[in-house]
This record gives structure tokens, C-alpha cells and sequence, in this order.
């Protein structure tokens, strides 16, 4: 059996008419933090609810809130998408 690292929660959305005092909520592992954020950001595209987290043992330990949800998924983005010709602390390659 594969050990799971990360959750994600998500509210599940309303079906029908009845009236309720709390939404239900769903909730995912994942092995990788990158398949969570995938996961997350899908659901949060959706406009559901999010949090997400790591799963004890795991340490160290990170609890993402629903008003975080948006800067955990835009972590390592910038880094990603940079382009290095741009970065001036970058080596471009070329040789002087």
C-alpha cells in the first residue's frame, strides 16, 4: 500500500432544494503535493470551498486554510513560468 502525504477538502455542492445549516464535504489524498494542488485547483476553479494539508506523520506538518488556498496553488508558479533570459541573476549561457 502507497502512503498518502496530502488531503484536500472540498465542499461538495448542493443538490435540490432542501435547505441545510452546514455543506457536506468530501475529502482526497494524494502521494505528491503536486497532484494535490492539481486537485485543489480543479476544485477551486469549480468555486467550491478548499483546504488542504499534510497528513501526520508527515512532518513537518502544513495546515493550507481556504483563504490560503489561492497563494498555496501560486507557490513555485513563478519560478516555473519565469523565463531565465529575463532573470538578470541568471546565466545566460553565453559565452564573453
Amino acid at each position: 500500500m502507497k502512503k498518502q502525504s496530502w488531503y484536500v477538502t472540498f465542499e461538495i455542492p448542493w443538490k435540490g432544494t432542501v435547505v441545510r445549516s452546514r455543506r457536506s464535504r468530501s475529502t482526497r489524498t494524494f502521494e505528491t503535493e503536486i497532484e494535490a494542488k492539481n486537485f485543489a485547483r480543479a476544485r477551486f476553479d469549480e468555486g467550491l470551498v478548499v483546504t488542504a494539508g499534510t497528513i501526520i506523520p508527515h512532518l513537518p506538518r502544513r495546515a493550507i486554510a481556504s483563504g490560503s488556498i489561492l497563494s498555496w496553488l501560486e507557490e513555485g508558479q513563478e519560478q516555473d513560468s519565469g523565463d531565465a533570459a529575463d532573470d538578470p541573476d541568471e546565466p545566460s549561457g553565453r559565452i564573453e
